[in-house]
């Protein structure tokens, strides 16, 4: 089409030049006059290209069009006026000179909020959902048939700036290129503006805006945000006009501050070190983070009653070169002022908000990547206060205060354990809404560890996914994770009941390993090309991308706190997601010692976010919440079932699951006998038996299952000899009654042995397959042992499979043959060969059947172990050896260690697809 843009900013400009790059022609631009010897965006964009450009101040007089602007408009010969941006009164016989008439772009959902001020009143009045309108343009005002709208969620803490810039600004002038082409293809609708719902809000003017103040915090807040920065939300304060400015809900506590009277206010504010905290009618609260003076001086509100004095910083040689090369920016934008002097205000100056996104991006290009915000211009309009402003940020000080931490100390195991107890969000530590804390418990001896925040949640983790992330933050965190594990292994002991020394090892030692692998993926995970028909005549490019899913939510266990913290954020972090994690209910103290590391380790605000709290509240509410787009947990099946559901019923958000499990043991004759005893011990007794892949039944074939039982029965023995325990501070020897043996046939009887707080190791032999021990995950120091007969591998393999769990599985034998044929045929995610609970952070860990789907660990969908290839009989074959595999089942992948007496010292992790 032949197009007539009519109107101005770096709005019309960027529309003008996508329409351009679409194939349509654009015959004129008509716009506003120089201002101060500056030209508007969208003209400078049309000269540069040659396209005719016509800057009139007016296109009537007197309600008459004037004849030469007319003549010079119907010159050009338009076929549809496009109007993406404009403050001029268009004469209904310009609108109506086209073939196609005139679309008009209006940032309100119409007919909602017609009139100027659009953006700003869908803030003040509090709407939930922004959007914008394309519609044709008609002799009312914005009451014209719409062509398109699109709408988006209006975020509690949105500014005018936010909005245009997140959405009003990218995506319309997406709209209006497609509002375009629908006209050229003659697809374009009129669909009639509804009366119903209707308003029409004036300009608001600064006498206007005058701030009420008997009304709620969240009205309140919706009043300052929808007036800046244009006209400004102004109260009276010490008998003069304060204008506020960046309004946030405060969802925390009210942090301490000094008393400031406000006029017509029931309540005095309070400047506080993050700025000054107002009061609503409902006793709930808003921030400003600015204000600005009668004066016309912007100052931070946290130094209001310093005036927002500081000293005048003496510059270097090298800061010197800095003011230069900004002064000489400061002239390319006030091209109107002959010399930039000290005293030179930016916007006196005529500079516009557009000119302050020039002006940051300016100095980032050519100050050796000095990143401001805009916030910064407006903070400091003279040019000797805008030097003084970026000096002290390249000295660094204007970074944000430390990090405050309340602890509870507790001397334990020969140090001093700092223990942060409140929520962690955005950055930090808070505490709940409601102030509401739960106890948290040492299992070792029912002691009170702790007072602990307790978390009535509305969900949090909005904003930005924390794409580009670099590796080094997960480096530093692990680092950190490094230098302070004694006493994180400590809390971990205290908090989950963990053995130290296994606390030390396993709980910290692989949260270690897990940041350091997957900060190495940071800059690795990259999509592909894809070879496609080659078309003609065209020739296409088909590729991937790989790309944050946003906020995550994380729920984890107690049995390995730290660890599954770590088994789950690690990857959500190297792939550029924000994550809020909610501990366990009864070990939520590593948790929050990890979020005080990350932020040392330099994970930016609201990155990372810690919830505790109860499974039934905090956990159900992330289940739910529609800006979630992904759950990560592990638990039980039942609850693992309850979480698939809340996860679909809410907004169909992604979710992986590691639940339950009743891990089967194989042990055949020709083992090792020695070495199958200790480590089936292992299987089973590791971590307490509090440990999902723990091998929950034993099948020992009968030649060798009464020596097999005789010799756990003698380790037991001696190892009860031997339990330690972490108790009052001091690693004490404690005397462990010897472990009991119950055979089966006793088992409506039996009743396990607590001693204190600990369960005694019991040994249940001669356990039939129908029996509930047989079939429930035990959790606990219990061995299930049952005999198979000799050679009936196909029997003990139906016997082993006939479980609705999958999620590991074990067997022992000397023979590779029967490993590999036993291996294949057990329905589990992962099959130990000769040893158990070899987990390993680059071998993906996961669960089939009711223990759940999705990977922990590794990286198999980005660098698969091994492919499989289909036969031309429709069969899986692996590359590691010949064993066929039916499609649709599982194709192994296998990593071998010849460290068994020469024999295959394997895992078998397998792929469901």
């Amino acid at each position: 089409l032949k197009l007539a843009l009519i109107g101005q900013s770096l709005f019309g400009q960027e529309v003008y030049s996508h329409l351009c790059k679409e194939g349509h022609r654009v015959v004129g631009v008509f716009t506003v006059p120089d201002k101060d010897g500056k030209a508007d965006p969208l003209a400078l964009a049309a000269e540069k290209d040659g396209t005719p450009v016509f800057k009139f101040p007016r296109w009537r007089v007197k309600g008459k069009t004037i004849r030469e602007v007319a003549e010079a408009y119907r010159s050009v010969g338009a076929e549809l006026n496009v109007l993406p941006f404009c403050t001029q009164f268009i004469p209904m016989d310009v609108i109506d000179s086209p073939k196609h008439g005139s679309i008009i772009y209006h940032p309100s959902i119409l007919p909602r909020h017609r009139g100027a001020s659009a953006i700003n009143w869908t803030l003040i009045m509090g709407d939930k959902k922004a959007g914008f309108s394309v519609f044709w343009a008609d002799d009312g005002l914005d009451t014209g048939p719409i062509l398109l709208q699109r709408s988006c969620d209006v975020e509690p803490n949105d500014t005018v700036d936010a909005l245009y810039n997140r959405f009003l600004f990218p995506e319309g002038i997406k709209a209006m290129v497609e509002a375009v082409q629908l006209i050229a293809d003659g697809k374009a609708p009129r669909i009639p503006q509804p009366e119903e719902g209707a308003t029409y809000e004036g300009i608001q003017k600064k006498e206007n805006a005058e701030i009420s103040w008997d009304q709620s915090a969240e009205v309140l807040h919706n009043w300052i945000r929808g007036h800046d920065k244009v006209p400004g939300a102004w109260t009276e304060i010490n008998g003069q006009m304060v204008t506020f400015y960046g309004s946030s809900l405060l969802n925390g506590s009210v942090p301490p501050g000094e008393p400031l009277e406000i006029k017509g206010a029931k309540k005095p504010g309070l400047v506080t070190k993050n700025g000054l905290v107002l009061f609503g009618n409902d006793g709930k609260a808003l921030m400003v983070r600015n204000l600005q003076l009668e004066d016309g001086k912007m100052i931070p509100a946290s130094q209001y009653f310093s005036g927002g004095e500081t000293s005048v910083l003496e510059l270097t040689a090298e800061e010197v070169k800095v003011a230069e090369t900004i002064k000489v920016i400061w002239a390319g934008i006030l091209s109107n002022v002959p010399v930039i002097e000290d005293s030179t205000d930016f916007f006196k100056s005529g500079a516009s908000s557009m000119d302050v996104v020039r002006l940051v991006e300016e100095i980032r290009q050519k100050c050796g990547g000095l990143q401001l915000q805009s916030e910064d211009v407006y903070m400091a309009t003279k040019f000797e206060d805008f030097i003084q402003k970026v000096v002290r940020k390249l000295r660094g000080e204007d970074r944000e205060a430390e990090l405050v931490v309340d602890y509870v100390s507790k001397e334990v195991n020969k140090m001093t354990v700092k223990m942060p107890y409140q929520c962690f969000i955005n950055g930090q530590f808070t505490d709940a809404d409601d102030g509401k804390t739960y106890d948290t418990i040492n299992p070792t001896d029912g002691s009170v560890s702790n007072y602990l925040v307790c978390v009535v949640t509305t969900g949090h983790g909005q904003g930005n996914p924390a794409k580009d992330k670099e590796a080094s933050e997960q480096g530093q965190l692990a680092d950190l994770l490094e230098e302070n594990q004694e006493e994180l292994a400590t809390i971990e002991a205290l908090d989950s009941g963990a053995v130290y020394t296994l606390a030390l090892k396993t709980h910290i030692g692989m949260s270690v390993q897990t940041f350091r692998y997957f900060a190495g993926w940071c800059d690795k995970i990259q999509g592909s090309t894809i070879p496609i028909n080659q078309a003609r005549p065209n020739r296409n490019l088909t590729f991937t991308k790989k790309e944050p899913l946003g906020v995550c939510a994380i729920i984890i266990p107690w049995n390995y706190p730290l660890m599954m913290l770590a088994w789950k954020s690690a990857a959500c972090l190297a792939a550029g997601n924000t994550l809020v994690l909610k501990p366990a209910q009864v070990t939520p103290l590593t948790a929050l010692k990890f979020a005080e590391l990350s932020a040392k380790a330099g994970f930016p605000k609201g990155v990372i976010n810690i919830l505790p709290g109860s499974g039934g509240t905090a956990g159900q509410r992330l289940s739910e919440h529609p800006d979630i787009r992904k759950l990560g947990f592990t638990g039980s099946t039942l609850i693992g079932k309850q979480i698939m559901k809340s996860c679909a019923l809410s907004n169909l958000k992604k979710v992986s699951l590691e639940l339950g499990g009743k891990s089967p043991l194989i042990i055949f004759n020709d083992c090792e006998l020695d070495k199958a005893v200790r480590m089936g011990m292992g299987a089973v007794f590791f971590n307490k038996g509090e440990n999902c892949i723990a091998a929950g039944r034993l099948f020992v074939e009968e030649s060798i299952h009464d020596e097999f039982v005789t010799r756990v029965v003698r380790h037991l023995q001696v190892c009860s000899m031997r339990c330690r325990k972490i108790l009052n501070g001091d690693l004490d020897i404690c005397e462990v009654p010897p472990p009991r043996l119950i055979a089966s046939h006793k088992e409506k009887n039996s009743v396990l042995q607590w001693r204190g707080f600990f369960m005694e190791p019991t040994v249940f032999t001669d356990v039939e397959d129908h029996m509930y021990l047989a079939k429930e995950e035990s959790f606990g120091p219990i061995m299930v042992i049952s005999k198979f007969h000799n050679g009936d591998i196909d029997g003990v393999l139906q016997r082993a499979n006939n479980t609705e769990y999958g999620l590991a599985s074990g067997v022992f034998t000397r023979d590779i043959n029967k490993a590999m044929y036993v291996s294949e045929k057990l329905d589990a995610g992962t099959v130990f060969i000769n040893t158990y609970n070899k987990t390993d952070v680059a071998a993906p860990f996961g669960g089939v059947k009711q223990s759940g789907f999705g990977k922990d660990l590794g990286a198999p969908l980005l660098c698969p172990l091994r492919v499989p290839f289909v036969t031309q009989h429709g069969e899986v074959r692996c590359a590691s050896h010949a064993t066929r595999v039916p499609c649709g089942r599982a194709s192994p992948t296998w990593q071998l260690d010849l460290g068994y007496q020469g024999y295959p010292f394997s895992l078998n992790v397998k792929h469901f697809y």
